[in-house]
């Protein structure tokens, strides 16, 4: 999509965050046509500098950004960024609480100059008794139900993904569209806030009602009550794996039709979903013997062809060649701003929906450390001797 079609052109956004979450947030912005300005320290956001499961994060949640280096603990870098946000609709910050502060740069002194300001403060609890926490995705998915819905009875696990720090960033996002759409009215900005926790809640919020109306506590997922027998993982040829399920007695008929399945179709032990579920121990031990023999391809394409639900069980980097997101756009090139392969091209993946039928795709990649410092220091009015000299006193980069 044309940037000059996307909705937040026009609208700057200053963002003084690090990790996901609050990268998230501003990522999501700029995809949609924010100019977007990363405030970093001198030495950057230390997520370029990660390795394992953290080298992915600076790269995917950090495009179409500008990059500027100030050190904020030196008045002068305080200031500069102070005068940055003059500048700003919007603010974000994912900091502990009181860090802000210390520089002049949070919600209370930011508005009193600037009421139209938006300020959006990502943290991982709502104001309230556990704001003090140091909380991680880990500690919110423990705390909040997640990891004991995800793990084996006894056995909490993590999800594999960092969901509540995408979905609190996703969420302060929505909260500034609101509140854009509100400053549009009253002509008066806001301070939005999301949070880790409320957010793993929220997660969790459909097995809290499932107790709540039933009375009875949700099992985790690997041993939970199945409302459907056939929705499972099944071991197939060659040490492949592959989903299978029908979730709805029409769904079951054509399924024994296209595995030849005639046998189980025709027991009247196994006519309803609910009698199936009652059956479902024998019955997925009968799936089991009757499929190890069988291709994962050939399920596939069986189930396929008789509009059937089914899933190869796919890897990450196995998504890289995926025909559905070559086709349709879901990957995108950006250049990698850092580390041992830093300028080398590589596939990201997009944000999930299409405005006016396209997707929102990369106008800037990733910055390197302070690539748009001086373009940014001349917006606000400095002279390039006046740069040179912060540059030299280390108060920018």
């Amino acid at each position: 999509m044309p940037e000059r079609s996307l909705p937040l052109q026009g609208l700057r956004v200053v963002e003084f965050t690090h990790m996901v979450m609050g990268p998230t947030c501003g990522m999501v912005l700029a995809d949609l046509g924010a100019e977007v300005i990363k405030v970093e320290p001198i030495d950057g956001d230390r997520t370029r500098r990660l390795l394992g499961a953290g080298a992915g994060f600076f790269p995917m949640f950090n495009r179409n950004k500008k990059s500027i280096a100030i050190d904020l603990h030196k008045p002068e870098g305080a200031a500069l960024a102070r005068r940055l946000c003059a500048s700003a609709d919007v603010v974000a910050e994912n900091f502990k609480p009181g860090t802000m502060e210390k520089y002049g740069l949070d919600h209370a002194s930011l508005s009193a100059s600037n009421p139209k300001l938006i300020y959006a403060t990502c943290k991982g609890f709502l104001p309230g008794p556990y704001d003090h926490r140091t909380a991680l995705d880990e500690v919110v998915q423990m705390m909040g139900g997640l990891a004991y819905m995800t793990g084996r009875p006894g056995d909490p696990l993590r999800a594999g993904t960092s969901v509540n720090d995408i979905m609190g960033g996703l969420f302060a996002a929505v909260g500034v569209l609101g509140a854009l759409i509100q400053r549009g009215i009253t002509g008066k900005g806001m301070e939005v806030q999301s949070a880790l926790y409320e957010n793993n809640v929220f997660l969790v919020g459909q097995h809290m009602l499932q107790y709540a109306v039933t009375g009875k506590p949700a099992a985790p997922l690997p041993a939970r009550d199945n409302p459907w027998a056939v929705y499972d993982v099944f071991s197939v040829k060659d040490g492949e794996q592959i989903f299978l399920a029908a979730v709805s007695d029409a769904q079951w008929n054509k399924f024994c039709d296209v595995l030849g399945f005639a046998d189980l179709k025709a027991e009247p032990e196994l006519a309803t979903n609910n009698q199936r579920v009652q059956q479902r121990p024998r019955l997925l031990a009968t799936l089991r013997e009757r499929l190890e023999h069988r291709g994962a391809a050939e399920l596939a394409t069986l189930m396929e062809q008789a509009g059937l639900p089914f899933a190869p069980i796919r890897r990450p980097e196995d998504l890289y060649d995926d025909e559905h997101l070559r086709a349709t756009g879901g990957l995108a090139d950006v250049k990698l701003p850092d580390g041992p392969r830093a300028g080398d091209t590589v596939k990201t993946a997009l944000l999930p929906f299409t405005l006016a039928g396209e997707r929102l795709g990369v106008r800037l990649d990733p910055p390197p450390l302070g690539a748009h410092s001086r373009e940014l220091l001349r917006s606000l009015g400095l002279g390039d001797t006046e740069i040179d000299t912060l540059k030299q006193q280390a108060v920018v980069a």
